[in-house]
Formats: structure tokens, sequence, C-alpha cells
């Protein structure tokens, strides 16, 4: 059993709507899906926790139900972080190869060099993701060990949030019973499990929406080279209508769900739905199309802004492959064809690829996150490099400072 408690990972998508867990099982170096337990969320907002007790409670019934179907204890999990305290920047760093062979040393080095840039006190890096290396002016390098050269270059993109956010995702997993091996961004986890390195290659932009948060990344030439999250996301579309029908929020969020589309244009006049109201009283018949005039405003308002951040990014003339859009929002009809007009670049729905087992229970946009951090957890364990959660200040310098010593000596 022991071995076996080797082998599983497990991802864990907080989410402003929903917890996920997705229990993960490497074998034949395929990952096998054995176990999903989700459950509404209850603490969180735009993808900050802002109720503890809530977010614990929800995480422990979403671990509860994972466990029983995987018929396992998880007692460690790699957690997903999002919202909109998220920034991303570009470093970076140069370095003098001492033995003119570059090695797995000045690899770290050169990441060690690009990472060392002023933050505030109150962020905390979570990734630092090599775009590229430069030897002696020979740039889009990915891979420079064992080449020989006197100057290595390394270009990064570093992902930095809110020190409290990250660690009250940490306190909630562990006030229910979990050690966190990593913190992922939540985009990065997505891409994971969407996106085929053909894809990543040619250049392609993730759009994840979820419900409190839009989540963008974009890669090219097989690196991340922009991420960015925006405040606003499935919820909006939901209070919208709400406050448009005069019906409660959940049961708009139903109305969503079951009749939402993207497009009027793709609803014919002739549907009719019917809608609870509120303070006991009647409920209305109304026209689908009614429902679908209060959300394409709003959809579209979340796609040009995603569609003005890619114009910032620089990289609207790379993304090759065109847009990936996966996240709760993502299942609505009519979604490709609303984003194909605001993008005016090719737009699939992104489902979970690459993985056995529950395939059909995981095969939806919604799972995508879940899965990502799984498949993410199963290429990084041996990569434990950045360290989530030091906020001591003397904790980071004295361990620079071994690390210096440790070079030298």
């Amino acid at each position: 059993m022991a071995g076996k408690e080797n082998k599983l990972l497990v991802g864990l998508d907080i989410g402003t709507t929903k917890i996920c867990t997705i229990v993960g099982e490497i074998q034949n170096g395929l990952i096998n899906i054995i176990g999903i337990g989700s459950h509404p969320s209850r603490g969180l907002r735009k993808g900050v926790v802002v109720n503890i007790e809530g977010t614990v409670q929800s995480i422990r019934k979403a671990i509860e139900e994972a466990e029983l179907m995987a018929g396992c204890q998880i007692d460690s999990v790699f957690a997903g972080i999002a919202g909109g305290h998220i920034r991303g920047l570009k470093s970076h760093g140069v370095i003098a190869v001492k033995n003119r062979e570059i090695t797995e040393h000045d690899i770290k080095r050169v990441i060690d060099a690009a990472s060392a840039i002023a933050i505030p006190m109150d962020r905390e890096v979570i990734h630092v993701l090599p775009q590229e290396y430069i030897v002696d002016d020979q740039d889009g390098i990915r891979d420079p060990i064992g080449m020989c050269g006197v100057r290595l270059e390394g270009k990064v993109h570093i992902v930095t949030g809110a020190v409290t956010s990250a660690q009250n995702i940490i306190r909630c997993a562990n006030r229910a019973g979990l050690h966190v091996n990593d913190i992922v961004l939540e985009q990065l986890g997505c891409s994971e499990a969407v996106l085929s390195s053909e894809e990543k290659e040619l250049g392609i932009g993730v759009v994840d929406i979820g419900g409190g948060t839009t989540d963008l990344v974009i890669f090219c030439n097989g690196s991340i080279k922009h991420t960015s999250v925006l405040s606003l996301a499935g919820n909006h579309i939901t209070s919208d209508i709400s406050l448009g029908l005069r019906t409660p929020a959940e049961e708009a969020e139903k109305l969503k769900k079951r009749y939402g589309c993207a497009l009027v244009s793709m609803v014919k006049k002739e549907e009719m739905i019917e809608v609870p109201s509120v303070g006991g009283r009647k409920s209305r018949t109304l026209s689908r199309q009614t429902l679908a005039e209060i959300i394409e405003p709003r959809v579209e308002e979340i796609l040009t802004l995603i569609q003005g951040e890619i114009v910032r990014s620089g990289y609207a003339n790379l993304i090759g492959s065109g847009i990936v859009l996966t996240g709760g929002t993502a299942i609505m009809e009519g979604m490709p064809e609303i984003a194909e007009q605001v993008f005016n670049l090719p737009v699939r729905t992104g489902y979970p690829v690459g993985i056995s087992g529950l395939v059909d229970l995981v095969n939806s946009p919604i799972f995508a996150t879940g899965v990502g951090l799984v498949m993410y957890g199963s290429r990084n364990r041996s990569k434990s490099r950045f360290r989530i959660g030091e906020t001591n200040i003397f904790t980071k310098v004295s361990r620079r400072m071994r690390d210096w010593f440790g070079e030298f000596f």
C-alpha cells in the first residue's frame, strides 16, 4: 500500500463556485484517474479565500468524496491558486560558465540570477518559468545542458501572488488535514490538461472562464510567454440574469446552466422558458431569447477584455493555433462562436486529454484544472525548486546565503 501511496497524485482545484479533487495514479507512464470529488465552494470570492471555515468544510467534503471513489486516504495535494492579485512579469539573468560545459548547476544559477528581482514584502513568488536560454549570443535554446560556452543567459516568466492569499490556501488545506506539495497557478495546471505540445510550439492562448475569475495564459515556441487573471467571470453573468429577470441567484444559476446561450442569433424566437419569481410570486414564462440578450453583452465584455490583454502582451500575432476556451462557463452554448467573432481566431473548447481511467467522468472543461494539477504534479514531483509560504525574511535570506556558500565551498 505504501508503494501505491507514493504513486498517487491529487489535484485540488479551489474555485469560487466549486472545490474539485482529482485523484490520479501513475501506471506505465500514464496518469490513470481513479477518484473524483466535487463540492460547492462556500468561502471564496473572485478566487480568493474570504471565509476560512467555509472553505475548509468544502475541501473536506470534496476530499471525502474522492477518497470514497478511489478507495485510498488523501494526505497531500497540489493546490491551484487564482485571483486578481496574480501578476506575471519577465526577467533576465546572466552568469559566467565555470568549466566551459553547461551543467544543471549552471541552469539553477542562471534561473536564480533571473529570479533575484525586487518584490514587495506583501507578495510571494509562485512560479519561475524558464522561457529560453542564450549561450554566447546564440538564442532560442531550450535545454543548454552539455553545450559549450562561456556566458549563459536565461529569460524567465515570474508569477507572483499576494502572500496572504497563498498562506490562506495552505492554511485551509492544512486545517482539512492535508499537506500542500506545491501551489500551482490554475491556468498553468489547466493548460497541462488541454493542450498538445504542437499547439504550445505554434502558439496558443488558453482562456479559463470559471465562476469568479477568467484566467489567460499564452504559449509560444513551447514555453509560457504571458499570464494574467481577470476578476470577471461566470458569477457576473449569473448576477446579471438574477437582476434582469428578477429571480433569485440560485434560480438564475440553474437557468444559465440549462437554457443559457452566449449568442442571441442561435436561439429560436418561439423557444420559451419558465422563470421563478421572488417573494412567493408566480413563475413567469419568458422567451429564451430574453435570457440570451442578458448573457451575450456580459460574455462579449469578458472576451473583449481578454482580447485587450492579449494585444497588450505583444503576442497577438504569434497565436497561430488560436484560442482554447475552458472552465465551467465554456460549456455554455454559443461560447466558441462568440469567441471566434471577438478574437478573430479559431476557437475550440478544451477537454482534458492524455489520461486513462475514469475518462468519461472528467471529460468536461469543468474538470480541466483539476486534471491539469495532477498532470503538473506528475511532471514536477522531484523539482521542488521554489518553495511557497516562506514569509519570514530571515528564512529567505539565510536560504539564499546557504546556496551561495554551497557554490563556492
